[in-house]
């Protein structure tokens, strides 16, 4: 890029900047030295390729997406938390929040992710365990009592059955008095990634589907605020792939859920803000800022040369990190504090929207109180002390960054091809990445995939060609053994009785009634978002729900591959 483009770039850079409301701060070293708010090259200098690069807020968002970076507001802190029952679970948010945490993220327990209530055999042992039961709306309303739903983003990290229990939610803000207009947040939704990865389906992926199209018309209708699609990488990362894969994976399926909102004729430049996504923050500190910086160039070409989108907002890709906890350790289980601090400032480096840093316990149990708040102070220390907010990518240009940027981008259009081409060349019934990932799963390509990148790192780790502290090196410790968190029996008891004592005082003709009519709806082309929402106001259940969709539709069984 010649000099006059990268000055006329720098110019409509400093004058958003400037327009741009900034946070009432010191940008300044701790010497008190100033910084500036962005650097890259000398006026009148010329820079090949920084046309890839450019300037924050301007396309391709290399950078990041907002011309002030940090400086205009920082990252959202937002912790996954969810254990035993509702209530248990509303004292820990209100914990976070009073300790600076800026949003909620809920961890639901194993049978709520299933689709399952707490009274059914399927969750016998398992209720509260992994996040917290919720069976009703009465649940959820608990879940946040004294929490202004209008008042705080929420993400909800459930795909399955993540469209009865968003009803739920919407349903707790209602009898809030909340204005659903208004509520922010985001819903995971993203059925890809547990075919790919995580295993925790409901139906075929054409059900899901159908659900997943609902949801995205009924919210750019009703809730415009809200994202209700988060594209999770996340899980695909802790199964075993690599940066590249995890990255490529998560975008192609994002590709897919836009071109299943094209097929629903919706616009492009309405629906697309409504997608957010989910990355991992592994240990590789600059692996991990490349594939972020790589994320946002990558999407934004796609949508614009791919897709057709015009406005800025939906060339924007908008993420949430959590660090890897695959990279934790039962061992020596505080060095783990390190491992997250240093997974947090990646993903920082990178640009993240918002953040959860896992506790140091997470390998043995649901994180303490105590351990709970140190994660969360893990944030505020990086927010706060060590200077990462004044500058915007701050990485920007170094040659190393760019070179691996550049690497894990070309990796990605690799990976896209060759997942178009599973789709073969039409026709498509929604578009070709879709019909590729569709390929994928009814092949096993993905977990294929995945399971060999997983088998090399594992055999690199048993000959020591690489290396965890406490596991298989500096083994040698004076540490004591952790106390952990543990859920009592009593709260599945006590969550089985709260049930019972609602399905025996609710209008049991009412909630037939509004089920027969759901079921009703998804044998036609009605959007089913309504219905739902009737039948969670009777009191159905997430299983009575959930049950009679698997009896509509079927439930998914996974080929078995050796």
């Amino acid at each position: 890029m010649d000099a006059d483009e990268i000055d006329a770039g720098r110019a409509r850079w400093q004058a958003r900047y400037d327009a741009a409301r900034k946070r009432d701060a010191d940008f300044t070293t701790l010497s008190g030295t100033p910084v500036d708010p962005v650097y890259g090259p000398p006026v009148g200098a010329t820079y090949p390729g920084f046309e890839r690069i450019g300037w924050p807020g301007e396309y391709p968002y290399t950078r990041g997406l907002y011309p002030t970076g940090y400086r205009g507001r920082t990252w959202t802190i937002r912790q996954f938390a969810g254990f035993g029952n509702a209530q248990q679970t509303n004292e820990r948010y209100k914990m976070i929040l009073g300790a600076g945490g800026g949003g909620l993220s809920v961890a639901f327990d194993m049978p709520t992710l299933m689709g399952r209530d707490s009274d059914d055999p399927q969750a016998l042992g398992e209720v509260g365990h992994c996040g917290v039961a919720i069976d009703t709306a009465t649940d959820m309303q608990a879940l946040f009592d004294g929490i202004d739903l209008a008042g705080v983003t929420t993400s909800m990290t459930i795909s399955g059955p993540a469209v009865p229990v968003f009803c739920m939610y919407l349903v707790a803000a209602e009898r809030q008095g909340a204005d659903l207009s208004k509520l922010d947040g985001t819903l995971q939704t993203d059925i890809f990634k547990e075919y790919i990865a995580q295993k925790e389906w409901l139906f075929d992926p054409e059900p899901h589907l159908r659900l997943i199209g609902d949801l995205m018309e009924y919210c750019a209708r009703e809730i415009p605020r809200y994202k209700p699609l988060s594209v999770s990488g996340y899980h695909i990362r802790e199964a075993g792939s690599t940066a590249a894969q995890e990255l490529a994976y998560t975008l192609a399926d994002g590709f897919g859920y836009v071109e299943l909102g094209l097929s629903r004729g919706l616009d492009v430049n309405v629906f697309a803000p409504g997608l957010s996504f989910f990355f991992d923050s592994h240990l590789d500190f600059f692996e991990e800022i490349a594939k972020f910086r790589a994320a946002r160039r990558i999407w934004a070409r796609w949508l614009r040369d791919v897709y057709g989108a015009t406005s800025e907002k939906a060339l924007w890709l908008r993420f949430h990190t959590q660090t890897a906890g695959v990279s934790l350790t039962a061992q020596q289980p505080v060095n783990n504090v390190v491992r997250t601090a240093v997974e947090a400032l990646a993903a920082v480096l990178g640009g993240t929207n918002s953040l959860h840093t896992n506790a140091l316990d997470e390998t043995l149990a649901l994180p303490t109180d105590e351990s709970a708040e140190i994660a969360l102070r893990t944030q505020q220390v990086l927010m706060e002390e060590t200077g990462v907010v004044n500058v915007a990518d701050p990485l920007g240009g170094s040659w190393y960054v760019e070179a691996l940027t550049d690497k894990i981008e070309a990796e990605a259009e690799e990976i896209f091809a060759r997942i178009r081409q599973l789709g073969g060349d039409g026709p498509h019934q929604i578009g070709p990445m879709t019909s590729g990932i569709l390929r994928g799963i009814e092949d096993g390509w993905f977990t294929g995939h995945i399971a060999e990148s997983a088998f090399v790192y594992q055999q690199a780790l048993e000959k020591g060609d690489k290396k965890i502290v406490g596991v298989n090196c500096h083994t040698g410790t004076v540490a004591k053994e952790l106390e952990i968190l543990r859920i009592s029996h009593e709260v599945e008891l006590e969550q089985r009785r709260v049930l019972a004592d609602r399905k025996s005082a609710r209008d049991e003709s009412a909630v037939r009634a509004a089920v027969t009519r759901m079921i009703e709806a998804s044998r036609t082309d009605e959007n089913m978002i309504p219905a739902m929402l009737d039948a969670v106001r009777a009191e159905a259940t997430l299983g009575e729900i959930c049950d009679a969709l698997r009896a509509e539709w079927g439930t998914y069984r996974e080929p078995a591959r050796f």
